[in-house]
């Protein structure tokens, strides 16, 4: 048994800003980490618990850093390296970002990844200023369309839509705030999404926020499958009343969860839908 899975939850329940899950699952990977030692995945246990609390004090720059520093495990450092640059740069630490910067960009000048040299553009983007920065935020973005890594996109266009509606930019900024409000309602991270909507209100224009009240982003399928889950039928029930294989409604079943932004079957019966 290893305590990855509940950490992953951890930081998942952080990011969205669902402190009281977050603290659960934070406890129940530290109870499972004391029975069941595991030498192998544990370093990585560790780190994502650091960067859920760090997810969870991002508010306190000087508090949430204190975890995002002591991440240690590569892997979870470059994961985890939108979150610790910008905290580094908002607690005032420019010399811990330029450091962690230039290990980042040895990594994606080895490997060519373009989420890596997404992530080195914002982190450059945030020490720079004026159109140096705009730029930088612009190169982020042009990687990002060939990383498909949805959250750190997220991260980039509500970066450079602040950094727009600073320099009273507004019209140039909404166009970035609208993208970071509708990528960060798709994923469900609340904390970020009320963020940009928030920045986009300040620009003078009023974010159109995704409404769970019904669901109409769903397929066909994926709301007959969501009607019987919230009756309470199980995967084998629903696929037999569906003639579908329950891999099938398991595959619906996650698309739902993704688009809705839940992540449990609780979850989803307690949403005010109309399916």
């Amino acid at each position: 048994m290893t305590a990855l899975p509940t950490a992953q939850l951890a930081l998942l329940a952080a990011q969205r800003g669902d402190q009281q899950a977050a603290e659960r699952h934070l406890a129940d990977a530290a109870t499972i980490r004391q029975a069941h030692p595991n030498g192998v995945t544990d370093i990585v246990v560790v780190d994502l618990l650091r960067w859920a609390r760090g997810v969870q004090a991002a508010r306190q720059p000087a508090a949430a850093l204190h975890h995002l520093e002591q991440i240690s495990e590569p892997g979870v450092r470059r994961l985890a390296a939108i979150d610790r640059l910008e905290i580094a740069v908002r607690a005032g630490r420019d010399d811990l970002a330029r450091a962690w910067l230039e290990e980042l960009a040895t990594f994606a000048a080895g490997t060519g990844a373009p989420a890596a040299d997404a992530v080195v553009e914002h982190g450059r983007a945030l020490l720079a200023e004026g159109p140096a920065a705009v730029e930088h935020f612009r190169r982020a973005l042009a990687a990002h369309a060939d990383a498909l890594r949805l959250p750190d996109r997220a991260r980039t266009e509500l970066a450079l839509g602040e950094h727009l509606r600073r320099a009273r930019r507004r019209i140039d900024a909404r166009e970035h705030l609208r993208a970071a409000v509708a990528l960060f309602d798709e994923l469900g991270a609340a904390p970020h999404a009320d963020r940009a909507a928030a920045e986009l209100r300040a620009s003078g224009e009023t974010a159109r926020r995704r409404d769970v009240s019904t669901a109409t982003d769903l397929s066909p399928q994926e709301r007959q499958v969501t009607a019987l889950v919230r009756r309470g039928l199980t995967t084998r029930d629903v696929a037999a009343q569906m003639f579908l294989s329950p891999r099938t409604v398991e595959f619906h079943l996650r698309n739902v969860f993704a688009k809705l932004g839940v992540t449990s079957r609780a979850e989803l019966t307690a949403l005010p839908l109309e399916v």
